[in-house]
This record gives C-alpha cells, structure tokens and sequence, in this order.
C-alpha cells in the first residue's frame, strides 16, 4: 500500500460534507427565528400551524432522500451535490423575501428537498472515498458539520435578534426582530450556499461509482492519488470481485433492494436511521423556545440556551470523532440509546414535579452531549458503511427517506403531544423508545470498524443469504 495523501482526502470530504453543514444550518436556523416569524405571521397562538411550519421542510426532505438515490447512481454522486447546493442557495433567499405564509411554507419546503438529498448523499460520497482504517472518523466528519451548522445558526440569530427586556416571553409585532430579524436568520444561510457550490467543482466523482459505471481508468486515477498505485489497484479488484459475485451484478434498484439477499441489512438500517429521530433529541433544536420556556426561562434567556446546546453539539461531536473508530460503532450507539433512556426519564421527572432553573439546563445540555458524541454521528456512519456498492445509493436514500419519516412525525407531534401531556409525559415516551433501541441494539446489531466496504458486504449479505439457504434447503 502507498502513502495515504491525508490532504487531499481531507479536502474532497469536507468539502462534501458542507452538505451537513447546510443541513444543520437551515434545520435549526428556523427555531431562532420561530419566536419571531409566527407573530408575523399570526400563527403564534395555532399549534396546528406552528407545527406545519416547523415540519414543512420535513416533507421537502422526503422528496429529496426519495430521489436522490436513483438519480446519483444515474448521473453520479458529484452533480447531486452541486444540485443541492444550487437548491440551498435558492431557498434560502426566498423563505426570508416572502411575506405571505403560504410562499414562506413553499421556500420551507424547497430547503427541505435540499436538506433531503444532502444528507444522505455527504456521508455516502465520504464513505465510498475514505480508506477503511479511517472511514467511520471521515464520515464523522460529516456530522461535525452538521453540528457546526447548527451551532453557525444558533449564534447568528444569537447575533440577529435585538435584546428582548427581561420577562418578556412573546415578541412585539412592531419590533425589528419581527419585522426583518427573522429575515435576516433566514438569508444568513445564502452565504456557506455559496461557498458550497463553488468548492463543489473541486472535488473527483466517486471512483465506485465510476468503477461500477464502466470507468476503470478514471476511478483507478482518483483511487491513485488518494493512496498510490498499490491501493489504487487493490481497491479496484475488491469493487470488481464484489460486484462480479453471483446474483450481485448489474444495477441495482428498490427491487433488488427489497429482494432476499438484502432484506435483512436493509431493515436494520431503517430501524438506526428512525431511531436516531425518533430518541427525541431533536426537538431540542426546534422547540427551544417551549422546552426552556417550561423550564422557567424568558425569550431572551432562551437564545442563550440554545447556543449553550449548540456548543456542547460541537464539542461532544469531536468525542465520536476520535472514539468511533477506537470504541466501535456498537458500543456508541448502545451508549447514547441507554443514556438518554436514563436522562429522559429524570428529565420528565424534574418537569413532572415543576423544577426549574440552571439544573434543567444541565440535564438537556446532557442530553445533547450523549446524543452528540453517539446516536448523532454514528448512525450516519453505520447508514453509509453497511450496504454493498451496488445498492448503496437507493439503500442509503431509503434509510434517510425513513429518517426524514421518523423526523417529521417526531418534529410534528412534539407540540400536539407537550399539549396534551406535558413536557413530563412527552419525555418520559421519548425515554422508553430509547431503552427499546438499546434492546434491539444489543440484539441486532454488528460491529462494522475497520473493515472495508468490499468485507461488510460479504458478512452482512452474502453470509446472511448463504446462512438463509442452509436452513430453507
């Protein structure tokens, strides 16, 4: 094997992973500018409406993961990405120029299709790039954008938003922060657009892809320049001995997919991918005004606190960097689904008997550092590692076409269920979905580090499908 060229690996994943970083960007912009927008535009006393607004972008994300993986193994992991880039840009323009709800909701929805495409298709294009021994730290690396996106927009409508005086929990609908604050949180986001979309031309189309499209040459080249000739060359005739296996070959599709050689995989990643929305954590991010408002904190008190989370994001974040490829990815995920099981459950509790005040604070800011340094990022690891490169593109659209299911009725809900049972109730219902995960973790699923793309598909669908025969025959 040659020398790894780390700059140049570097280079091609961080510049795709600034798809994360746009995703968490515009996910979180809007919780920032919900104080503000729904007195713009009368939704402030609608949970109904409220909900939509926040979720809208959800269903653009479906359409985006829905398409994302048929059109990248059609035309290539590199245009998608430049697309997603193009809609980022657009979107983030228009949802804060419009002034009717309706075409405020349609921009939303646009972002959301965005968002859909990007976050499948980043981890995916780093993990067919990346060198096994450092694959589950690259695609990390993806989440740490996600993570920095957020804490980005959190500090920005920190930075937006005039002071709000001291008690105040609803915003005037004559200040500045309801006439043009919110606005300006929304278009913030055209600038890393920007620069996405330019650093996008930089980087080589995926040499599996190229590989699995006829272009040996081409993906041989690229291979080469990530770690020398002897990598280049041993990489190519794993994709090649993968690919040419019986019953694996041509192209793959939501039909080969569901099929009995893939089944089982498939299901396991769906199952990683909604449980990573449906542990809850996310509805930190979108409804932060609620959640601390019920901990006994003002409007003003409470942008503070969602940069609090967003730093300890970022911080916890870089913990899975340097421990996904060191613990593994099972011990992670078993750690961050029985943690939040334990902190949800004192978290309803506290809310159950009406505290408030800075110890609140510490149990959500614990909340979003086991989910930051486990759940957040490995699951994005393990989506992006576990499918053969065949299907790869529609499995890993699949499974954040679930995720996107499983954030939008977490995202939807939320306010429908703090309603009708109370912070205490909601969370202590996100607390038994976490230790559920943790029983199907523990059961179900593998340890994939350090092993190459080419050696997990024969272990999780080859051997599966020979162990699967054995017992039929």
């Amino acid at each position: 094997m040659g020398t790894f060229n780390n700059r140049f690996i570097y280079f091609i994943c961080l510049v795709s992973a600034m798809g994360g970083l746009l995703f968490g960007y515009d996910w979180v912009v809007i919780g920032g500018a919900k104080p503000f927008y729904e007195v713009y535009f009368g939704i402030d006393g609608s949970p109904e409406l409220q909900g939509l607004a926040m979720s809208i972008a959800l269903a653009g994300c479906l359409v985006g993961a829905m398409v994302s993986g048929s059109v990248a193994d059609r035309l290539g992991r590199k245009p998608l990405l430049l697309l997603s880039a193009f809609i980022f840009l657009v979107s983030a323009y228009g949802t804060g120029a419009f002034d009717v709800f309706g075409y405020f909701l349609a921009a939303r929805f646009v972002g959301g299709i965005a968002i859909g495409i990007a976050s499948g298709l980043s981890p995916m294009y780093i993990a067919e790039m990346a060198p096994s021994h450092i694959r589950g730290k690259l695609v990390s690396l993806n989440q740490l954008t996600i993570v920095l996106g957020i804490l980005g927009a959190q500090i920005v409508n920190y930075l937006i938003a005039e002071p709000m005086p001291a008690g105040m929990t609803v915003a005037p609908a004559d200040s500045w922060n309801v006439l043009q604050g919110w606005r300006w949180m929304f278009w913030s986001a055209a600038f890393p657009a920007g620069l996405f979309l330019v650093l996008v031309f930089f980087i080589p189309e995926s040499p599996r892809w190229l590989a699995m499209k006829g272009h040996s040459g081409k993906a041989l080249k690229i291979l080469a320049e990530i770690g020398g000739c002897g990598y280049a060359e041993a990489e190519l005739k794993a994709v090649a001995d993968a690919d040419n296996k019986k019953g694996l070959s041509g192209e793959g599709g939501l039909r080969v997919l569901f099929g009995r050689p893939y089944r089982l995989v498939l299901w396991l990643g769906i199952a990683v991918a909604v449980f990573q929305q449906w542990c809850g954590t996310n509805v930190i991010f979108n409804y932060a005004q609620e959640i601390f408002s019920d901990a006994g904190y003002d409007l003003g008190e409470m942008l503070f606190n969602i940069v609090l989370t967003g730093v300890t994001n970022v911080i916890f974040t870089f913990v899975a960097i340097y421990s996904v490829d060191r613990l593994g990815r099972k011990k992670l995920m078993l750690l961050g689904a029985g943690g939040l099981a334990v902190i949800y459950a004192i978290l309803g509790t506290c809310y159950r008997m009406h505290v408030t005040g800075f110890f609140m604070i510490i149990l959500v800011v614990a909340a979003i550092a086991c989910y930051a340094m486990t759940l957040g990022p490995v699951t994005w690891v393990l989506i992006a590692e576990i499918f053969p490169n065949k299907v790869r593109a529609v499995a890993v659209a699949t499974c954040t076409f679930a995720l996107w299911v499983g954030s939008f009725t977490l995202t939807y809900t939320f306010p429908l269920l703090n309603s009708a049972l109370g912070s205490y109730g909601t969370f202590w219902i996100y607390a038994a979905i976490c230790a559920s995960g943790f029983a199907l973790f523990a059961a179900k699923l593998p340890e994939t580090k350090g092993k190459s793309l080419e050696e997990l598909e024969k272990e999780l669908v080859k051997d599966n499908e020979a162990q699967i025969e054995s017992t039929v025959f």
